[in-house]
């Protein structure tokens, strides 16, 4: 049985929306879904709905609304637990994610996507689609061979449902997996690629499988395009291809720069770069350095060898910057992991939560009182330091609250490198940390403050919460001078402080 006829009301329209999606129309299809969600009351029904509105928004590229649309549907779906609606809602968060710059996240919801749509107990023709759409999710953000892998598995359930595997063969991963290629220098394998997807195309015309979805239709001819445009021809004309497609953001954009490639082929690479210049693309579409790897095809071609080194050159950076963030984000989640392996491998140590900071592992507010409070019986004074992050509350409202705890683990980092032995770091509150450096002075506090603002300025923000400035504002008191309190310290260096220098 189908998903959908488990549904209680509106299933024909359901049915209606979600064929006019798979044909590229999903303009047509929201005003569908919005009535739909306006006269229905069943859970599971809305919970369809929201979680379809959702992608529909996604495949038309109206980011300003994905945010709403993502609370909507995760409404919904809380309201009616089911392990397939789960999935797939992960998965058009992973793709609202990278289309948001926010690849933390979109790497989350793909982990969370996979284990949902895996725990289905009887798969179908949805849960076929579901797996469909998670490959597209890991292509975007540059998973590839885990999008090979999710679309295989889209064909086999789909086949078990009765679908043909030429339903799912996908074009736009294979193609996003030979640009990738290109944009790192192999152009040989981009080629070996770009041939198999027109070998691919050529099985499914003779197969007679019928009419093609209109994103398949966009990726071949972009593919086959991209071909032409390195100087190869191809057993099927683009320009057949490079037609029609639906009204997603994606097929417009890889129609233009379809053309752009015919152009670069026809040798006219001048009249190419004005293409390129004229119309700007979206860079999720097929990377940020698509359109620089192709201005230096133009450029090659027109025999200017020097603008074509430059432009391969900044291809290759734009493509370095995804392949870090990425990174990054691997090594938060090691650090993840092995943080919690210590944890149950060293209970005494860690056996006391309540005077650790769960998220970044310092001691907090509550350990911080015990340790100054031991110091001041000793007859001990110290600097005091209050460090706020300027841009957190930015980064909470454009990147969401898990970036925003990345960027406190990040912070958390670099105020432990920076200290000097013995000196003690602690997560206050919220954004607020507090470090104390026993026996020291204004001098040494000074130059601590530098070093914390030497360190900040250093890391990579922009990888992380692109397009949100991190800094950090110290003020700085000392405690057990003339009696001073913790509390007092405190209250004094909070009104002190400024931005680091």
């Amino acid at each position: 049985m189908s998903w959908l006829d488990q549904l209680a009301e509106n299933i024909e329209e359901l049915r209606q929306a979600g064929s006019l999606m798979q044909d590229g129309r999903s303009a047509r299809a929201l005003p569908i879904l919005d009535q739909v969600l306006a006269v229905s009351t069943d859970p599971h029904t809305r919970g369809y709905a929201s979680v379809q509105r959702f992608g529909a928004l996604i495949n038309l590229g109206r980011v300003a609304e994905l945010n709403a649309a993502m609370t909507a549907a995760e409404n919904a779906v809380r309201e009616a637990p089911d392990p397939y609606l789960r999935g797939q809602m992960h998965a058009f968060a992973a793709l609202g994610a990278y289309l948001q710059r926010k690849v933390d996240r979109g790497v989350a919801h793909l982990v969370q996507a996979s284990r949902a749509l895996a725990a289905v107990p009887e798969s179908d023709v949805e849960t076929a689609w579901g797996w469909h759409d998670l490959a597209m999710a890991y292509s975007y953000l540059g998973f590839h061979g885990q999008a090979l892998t999710a679309i295989e598995q889209a064909r086999q359930i789909g086949a078990a449902a009765g679908l043909a595997p030429e339903i799912f063969a996908a074009p736009g991963i294979r193609l996003r997996n030979a640009v990738s290629l290109d944009h790192q220098g192999d152009t040989d394998g981009c080629l070996r690629v770009l041939r198999d997807i027109d070998a691919e195309l050529t099985r499914y015309v003779a197969s007679g499988a019928g009419q093609m979805r209109p994103g398949s239709r966009a990726a071949y001819g972009y593919a086959l395009a991209r071909r032409n445009a390195l100087g190869e021809e191809t057993e099927a004309d683009a320009v057949h291809w490079l037609t029609g497609g639906g009204d997603s953001v994606r097929t417009r954009d890889l129609h233009h720069l379809g053309n752009v490639c015919l152009t670069i082929a026809a040798g006219r690479p001048q009249q190419a770069l004005s293409m390129l210049d004229a119309v700007p693309v979206s860079p999720e579409i097929l990377g940020a350095a698509e359109s620089a790897r192709l201005r230096s095809i133009c450029y090659a071609s027109a025999g200017d060898h020097a603008a074509a080194h430059a432009a391969d050159r900044y291809a290759f950076r734009l493509t370095a910057q995804n392949i870090d963030r990425l990174r990054d984000g691997y090594l938060d989640g090691v650090a993840a992991r092995l943080d919690a392996q210590e944890a149950q491998r060293d209970p005494a140590r860690f056996g006391d939560e309540t005077l650790t900071d769960p998220l970044t592992g310092l001691p907090n507010r509550r350990q911080l009182e015990r340790y100054v409070t031991a110091m001041l019986a000793r007859g001990e004074r110290a600097a005091v330091g209050v460090c706020d992050l300027i841009g957190f509350t930015d980064v909470n409202a454009r990147h969401g609250r898990h970036c925003g705890d990345l960027v406190l683990q990040r912070i958390a980092g670099v105020l432990n490198r920076v200290m000097r032995r013995g000196d003690f770091v602690a997560r206050f509150a919220g954004d607020e940390f507090v470090v104390v450096l026993p026996g020291a002075g204004a001098a040494q506090a000074a130059e601590v403050s530098r070093r914390i603002a030497a360190a900040t300025s250093a890391e990579n923000w922009h990888s992380l919460v692109p397009g949100t400035p991190i800094g950090l504002a110290a003020g700085w008191s000392e405690v057990g001078a003339n009696g001073r309190s913790l509390s007092a310290a405190l209250a004094a260096a909070a009104a002190n402080r400024a931005p680091t220098r």
